[in-house]
């Protein structure tokens, strides 16, 4: 009985991973392929890679930590182990068929906080500290790019100057035996090296994933006792992997796209403040959503780029009315120059239904926080009033 039930803990966890893939491979590489940097398959593939990469070195410990924070490690039989990762995986499930990539971490602390409510053993300070910074991030990571956005994005856009083409830069060779990463026609050398950092972004916030978001998987199974860490992480990364080339299609097309249509310059802003926030809260122990950070960067750029149309001052006493349209990012034209904050005539001003999908982004931000929900009140429920647990 304890072998079915081992292998069908392994089956949920790879379920989990799958969705875990479909939902990170979006924030991690969508400004890269929705700027025509790379395409969704090479996409795919370096996020399994460098996926792996981050939970092989750094993922132990997030592992540990998700195993035994939150509630005492204690809790986490087999049964229990297999009931929370079906909750997470099915969480997740739910917003990767709406093609909104939910956050992983909010949807394993919420089931893992779920089980601690039932039971009433959760460490609530734990919680709190979790909980205020994911709040606190995405109100940073809207207020730096919309900073960005009003008043250096015009200079970083002159400076990169790389053209937008309407095929991949990277593109995967399949006429050999072995595939091989090669440019495409046509594409100039600043525009590779340009990309080509926009591509490394991508790679460095999928590691951060990877050290993250493995955790999400398999943390309960290893706390268990019933699955080794090397074995637990391989699983992990390669169910990781297959939900990258599947189902991450749709989550790409939703923060490469849907959102706003991010010119090169824009699609760099956003992953660099992205990976950057990610990698601090990461590093200071906590398990941070950077699905809702990047959306939120995209969201807040495109606010700063729109509020150049009027000075601090008019707006503030009221002397000037401000056209507000959020996501103004596309409007520019790389490498051109902006006219000085409050110069923009009103026939300059974008609309914004031509760069910013209000209604998208309005099923992204519900969804982000009704997935996590989802899977905590479906744990509690479980585990509060089904008497096979005995709690």
């Amino acid at each position: 009985m304890s072998d079915v039930l081992l292998f069908v803990g392994v089956v949920v966890a790879a379920f989990v991973g799958y969705n875990v893939g479909g939902a990170t491979t979006g924030p991690a590489f969508g400004p890269a392929v929705g700027s025509n940097a790379i395409s969704k398959v090479g996409a795919a593939a370096l996020m399994t890679v460098f996926f792996f990469a981050g939970g092989w070195t750094l993922g132990r410990e997030v592992v540990d930590t998700l195993g035994g924070d939150i509630v005492p490690s204690s809790l986490f039989s087999l049964e229990v182990s297999i009931t929370v990762l079906f909750f997470i995986g099915g969480a997740l499930f739910v917003g990767n068929v709406f093609g909104v990539p939910a956050s992983t971490s909010m949807s394993a602390v919420g089931s893992i906080a779920g089980l601690g409510i039932a039971t009433g053993r959760i460490d609530w300070a734990t919680m709190g500290v979790i909980v205020s910074w994911w709040l606190v991030a995405p109100v940073i990571a809207f207020w730096v790019s919309g900073v960005i956005g009003r008043y250096f994005y015009s200079h970083l856009n002159r400076l990169v100057s790389i053209p937008r083409n309407d095929e991949p830069t990277f593109v995967l060779d399949r006429t050999g035996r072995l595939p091989r990463l090669t440019t495409g026609e046509d594409v100039a050398r600043r525009e590779t090296v340009g990309t080509a950092v926009l591509i490394g972004i991508g790679c460095y916030m999928a590691f951060s994933s990877g050290a993250s978001n493995v955790a999400n998987a398999v943390a309960p199974l290893v706390g268990s006792g019933e699955l080794a860490m090397n074995p637990a992480i391989a699983l992990a990364a390669a169910a990781t992997g297959v939900g990258a080339f599947t189902i991450a299609r749709r989550t790409l097309e939703t923060l490469g796209n849907d959102i706003t249509d991010l010119p090169l310059t824009a699609a760099i802003v956003v992953a660099v403040v992205s990976a950057t926030i990610i990698s601090l809260l990461s590093a200071a122990g906590i398990p941070a959503s950077f699905v809702v950070v990047a959306t939120m960067s995209i969201i807040g750029l495109g606010w700063g780029r729109a509020t150049r149309t009027t000075t601090l001052s008019d707006s503030v006493h009221g002397r000037e009315r401000t056209n507000v349209s959020v996501g103004a990012l596309a409007a520019d034209r790389e490498g051109e120059p902006l006219p000085k904050i409050g110069d923009e005539r009103p026939e300059e001003i974008p609309k914004t239904t031509d760069l910013f999908d209000p209604e998208t982004t309005a099923r992204v931000i519900l969804l982000q926080n009704v997935v996590p929900a989802l899977a905590t009140l479906g744990a509690y429920l479980a585990f509060r009033f089904v008497p096979v647990f005995g709690f």
